[in-house]
């Protein structure tokens, strides 16, 4: 599991940046008032990463300059109907915060601005998030789900491996030749020359 990216900033296209990290390419797909913050190509980027995975698409990357847009992007996937594009669109004209006062202020009109977000769709989404704060500190209320547990440090090969299929290695290959590379590097081995190693036993 992917939760952060600091790299180069490679490419940013309508919807998505590409982030060169240690040699590898992340394609992450961004909201454009996230987009509109990265610096200049060849700069150095930071984003906040959220990693979801489907059968039909495979592993997808989302990426917010704040943990707390990541925080509310994850807490209107939690409301029926809102996908990771409607998500992305809601926290493209509010801030966590203005969300927070939309919801407060019962203001429908405000988040039905968001594309692709009708009056239906925007109700229940103030009706979801109500006692949710998701500004500063996102919190979410006892009778909503419950807070997930702090996750563990990820381990080399897990991010390796996530990182291989990100770009599009079949997970059986990716985790093949993540054990390769750390036969060769040894179990320490950071995670980018993991990578790096891997993607060399790919090549053979």
């Amino acid at each position: 599991m992917i939760g952060r990216l600091r790299g180069v900033l490679a490419e940013v296209g309508e919807e998505t940046a590409l982030i060169d990290v240690a040699g590898v390419g992340y394609v992450v797909r961004c909201g454009s008032r996230t987009l509109s913050r990265l610096p200049a190509i060849g700069d150095e980027a930071l984003l906040h990463v959220e990693t979801q995975w489907s059968e039909a698409l495979g592993p997808r990357l989302y990426g917010f300059a704040g943990r707390d847009e990541q925080r509310a992007f994850v807490a209107l996937q939690a409301i029926q109907g809102v996908g990771p594009k409607a998500a992305l669109a809601v926290l493209d004209v509010l801030s966590p915060d203005e969300l927070v006062h939309a919801v407060a202020r019962e203001d429908k009109a405000l988040v039905a601005r968001a594309q692709g977000v009708g009056p239906k769709l925007a109700q229940r989404i103030i009706v979801e998030l109500k006692d949710k704060p998701i500004g500063s500190g996102l919190s979410i209320a006892p009778h909503g789900p419950a807070p997930a547990a702090a996750p563990a440090a990820p381990s080399a090969a897990g991010e390796a491996t996530a990182a291989l299929m990100g770009l599009g290695v079949a997970e059986p290959a990716a985790r093949r030749v993540v054990e390769q590379a750390l036969a060769r590097l040894g179990e320490t081995a950071e995670i980018p020359a993991v990578i790096k190693a891997a993607l060399q036993e790919l090549g053979r």
